[in-house]
């Protein structure tokens, strides 16, 4: 740590971590096993307890948004339309023979 005496300002030298999100993932896992206890885990994985219990906690909130989505037909989405799809064709093949017939080639 790097003090600045006449600002006071204390600047600290070490980088914070960043951890993947498969990381944070078996760390939650593990905690939601309860095989170990959360200092046991934090010594494992190198993190503070409090992140640990943190993880564990958006783990399971996050858990049932998972199995909320419905199955089935999902909304066809507007773009892929057939009709929007022949349209496209039909307006890029009138651009290909004029651009044919200005270059003299005939179509």
């Amino acid at each position: 740590m790097v003090t600045f005496w006449k600002t006071g300002v204390v600047v600290s030298e070490k980088k914070r971590k960043v951890f993947s999100g498969e990381f944070k993932a078996k760390v939650a896992f593990e905690a939601i096993r309860s095989i170990k206890t959360v200092n046991e885990i934090a010594q494992e994985f190198d993190v503070h307890p409090t992140q640990v219990g943190q993880w564990k906690r958006e783990l399971q909130e996050q858990a049932a948004g998972l199995f909320e989505v419905k199955r089935g037909v999902s909304a066809a989405d507007p773009s892929t339309s057939p009709e929007r799809l022949y349209s496209e064709i039909g307006r890029l093949k009138m651009e290909l023979d004029w651009l044919k017939k200005k270059s003299g080639i005939s179509p």
